[in-house]
């Protein structure tokens, strides 16, 4: 399915968020949002993703 992850147009064969991030390599903490919706960790795992979904990822940066 295509969805747009980071601003990007993507094509995945993840059917969940948390499947999404595994096959992009996301790890470590990160935020995430589907279509301006913010998902918990937790909720991840359950949040199907549909085709045309905008998803977001974001990692807490360091620095002073």
């Amino acid at each position: 399915m295509k969805i747009v992850l980071n601003g990007e147009v993507r094509e995945v064969a993840a059917s969940t968020l948390s499947a999404l991030l595994t096959e992009c390599g996301f790890t470590g903490r990160v935020a995430t949002a589907v279509n301006e919706d913010f998902v918990p960790a937790p909720l991840r795992d359950g949040h199907s993703l549909n085709d045309g979904d905008r998803v977001e990822v974001v990692a807490p940066m360091q620095g002073g």
